[in-house]
Order: structure tokens, then sequence, then C-alpha cells
């Protein structure tokens, strides 16, 4: 047990690094080849933050556990707005100004409803996959399109997208962080998803606990680290972006791509219980994201992280549903 809990960590922490060095060598190497920081900006990094959800759900759904999948979608989207906005607003207010963030924010309601749409009678087949694939495309080149018509006002969530791409790196460094980003991404989330299903077993979680919990926490590090580090760099929209733009992709992609590797019936707890936890702290998001203040203050950062509290703590008191 001491055993799998030691490799959890390693496996995590490796998907963590595996996942940077992939997004960093891959950014390089746009740049190089000419492609425009606006796309590489709306594309790559807006991405990044969500490769190690999906590779955890790819890897789940190929172990036949899309329990575990789903749970990391669910999990990881209300780990992202109650647990990490909740904690970088009590450090530090975020005030929103990009105008893109704001059209975002409603998207991501109407997205998380078509989830609920999907997993409504507990089965995501292949059929929803297609969709929700077809829709991340649709999304993206959706933003590419609205970015390069504000390109001339220039929205501050796109300056500051900017600033994060690399400068300078030769590019057979680039193609040599792509490799090992590439190579090692699987390797940590077989290492995740096999010690976390012992661990499990062990204590009596359900393959959904397990995915709601542990996993879904650990594969949100990345947005934990990007929005402190927004915050602490007065980028408070670049904070809030990773984290809508993150629930977005979580939704389209990494749902989508379990339901085309693996479709199965899902725990009825999924559409139940998480489902609704995850549309009402999406909905607070934006009730206090799109207030008067355009801010979300260090009260509302407590009342978010007191939901995740809560809610963590019903599940572990629930652990095997």
């Amino acid at each position: 047990m001491l055993l799998a809990v030691v490799l959890l960590v390693v496996g995590l922490a490796l998907l963590v690094w595996s996942a940077d060095k992939l997004v960093y060598g891959s950014a390089a190497v746009a740049k190089n080849m000419g492609i425009s920081p606006l796309v590489i900006g709306m594309t790559i990094l807006a991405m990044g933050s969500s490769a190690p959800e999906m590779m955890v759900s790819a890897t789940a759904a190929l172990e036949g556990k899309t329990d575990t999948a789903i749970g990391n979608v669910l999990g990881s989207n209300i780990a992202n707005i109650a647990l990490i906005l909740g904690i970088t607003a009590m450090i530090k207010p975020l005030s929103i100004s990009s105008t893109i963030l704001r059209r975002e924010l409603p998207l991501m309601i109407i997205v998380t409803l078509v989830a609920g749409a999907l997993m409504w009678d507990d089965y995501l087949g292949f059929t929803e996959g297609l969709v929700l694939i077809a829709l991340f495309a649709a999304f993206i080149l959706g933003m590419l399109k609205i970015s390069q018509n504000e390109k001339g006002a220039k929205d501050i969530l796109l300056e500051q997208q900017e600033s994060e791409i690399p400068e300078g790196v030769d590019n057979k460094i680039a193609i040599f962080w792509v490799v090992v980003g590439l190579i090692l991404l699987p390797i940590a989330a077989d290492l995740l998803v096999d010690n976390a299903v012992i661990i499990a077993k062990y204590f009596g979680m359900s393959d959904l606990v397990i995915g709601l919990t542990i996993i879904a926490i650990g594969t949100s590090l990345p947005e934990l680290a990007a929005s402190l580090a927004g915050v602490f760099k007065g980028e408070d929209d670049m904070a809030v972006g990773n984290i809508i733009g993150s629930n977005i992709f979580n939704i389209l992609a990494v749902m989508g791509i379990p339901a085309l590797i693996n479709p199965s019936i899902l725990s009825e707890y999924a559409m139940n219980r998480d489902f609704w936890v995850m549309l009402g702290v999406s909905l607070l998001l934006v009730v206090m994201a799109l207030g008067k203040s355009r801010s979300i203050n260090r009260t509302e950062g407590g009342i978010l992280l007191l939901c995740f509290l809560a809610y963590q703590g019903y599940l572990f008191y629930n652990i095997s549903a």
C-alpha cells in the first residue's frame, strides 16, 4: 500500500512535469516555424494545462475504467473552479478585464449543459464522443477567428498568452522536449492510474470516486501552478482564462476521448450527483465574475473553497458510491 502511494505521487509529478515540457517544446517549435503567437497562445498554450487529464482519461478508458476517466473530468472541473480559483482569489482578488473571457464564461455553461445532456441516460457512447470532439474542433476554430478579429484591439488575455510563449529556443532543444514529453506522458499516466486503482481497492473506493478525488486534484495541479503564477505577475485574466479554457477542453476533448475508446454505461452518481455539483460551481463562478465589480474577491474565493471542501468531505464519507 505504501509503495502504491509513493508510485502514485511519482506518477503524478512525472505527469505534470512531462506535460509542461511537451507544451514548452511544442510552443517553441511552432514559434520557430513561423506560426503566429496568437495561434500558439489560443491552441498549444490554452490546451497545455489539460494535457494531464487527456492522457489519464485515455489510459483509464483503455484499461476499461471509463468511470475513472469521467470522474477525472467532472472532478477536475470542480477542483479548477472551487479549489484553484478559490485559493487564488483568497491570496489576491481577481479582476476580469478581457472581453474574450466574458464571452467564454457563458460558453462554459453551455458546454457543461451539453455534457449533462449526453450523460443523461448514464451512457457515454461512440456517437457522443464524436459529437464532443466535433464541438471541440469547432470551439478551437471559433476562438481563433474571434481572436483574429480582435487582434487590433489587443485584448489583455491575448497579450498575456503571447508573453508566455518561449523565445529563442533552439529547434533541436525544442524537439527534444517534445519527444521527452510524448514518451513520458503515457508512462506517467499509466503509473498514476494503476496505483490509484490499488489505493481505491484498499479503501473500498469506487472507480468514479477515485477519479473525482485523488486523480482529479492531481491532474489539476498545472492549473493551480499557472493561476498562482498569473496572479503573482498581475495577470489575473490569464489565471481565470486558464481555468475556463481548461474546463471547456476537459468536457469537449477529455470526455470525448474515453467515449471513443471505450463506450460504456456510467455510474448513476456521475449524472445524479457530480454533474450537478460541476454545474453549480460553474454558475457560481459566472455570477461572481460577471457581476458589477467584474472580479472575484477574497470572500467569494472563500465561498468557493468551502464548497470544494464540503464536496470532498461528502465523497470521502461515501467512498463506495
